[in-house]
């Protein structure tokens, strides 16, 4: 009995080690130098199609991103933004999505002035505890490792 316990929890920490690190990913373009921008705003605002997922998401990304060496403004700032900060400036894009098996995050940052992708942020969970857990952890997954860039 103790040799069919030891089993089941060695494969229920495998799944669980599976499930976590695989799909996380972080990715930076090689032609860019991210310490040269400064200025971030998040553009998909009030595009939620009435996805309380994505309006969660774009609240946790702006905290996020507070915490960080970045100045975050609106995207109604960008006109008063003097031009020489508008080569500094990165906007922000993000989606979500989810099935039963796997919850996933992406944040993705563009140059402002010439919309070349710069940065790639994907977190992802699947442990199927339930979906608003796996979906959490997708997010928390996913700002961390922006967190470690900026």
């Amino acid at each position: 009995m103790r040799r069919i316990s030891f089993l089941f929890v060695s494969l229920l920490m495998m799944l669980m080690l599976s499930a976590c690190g695989t799909a996380n990913k972080a990715t930076i373009s090689e032609s860019v130098n991210l310490s040269k921008y400064n200025y971030v705003t998040i553009t998909n605002v009030m595009e939620y199609g009435n996805s309380p997922v994505l309006m969660d998401l774009s609240v946790r990304i702006y905290d996020a991103l507070s915490k960080t060496r970045l100045k975050v403004i609106g995207d109604r700032e960008i006109d008063s933004l003097p031009d020489e900060y508008k080569n500094e400036l990165l906007l922000v894009h993000y989606a979500a999505s989810q099935n039963t098996n796997e919850s996933v995050v992406s944040i993705n940052f563009v140059e402002y002035l010439s919309g070349r992708p710069v940065a790639s942020f994907r977190g992802a969970f699947g442990m199927g505890i339930t979906l608003e857990q796996d979906m959490d952890i997708a997010i928390k997954n996913a700002l961390k490792q922006m967190m470690e860039f900026f």
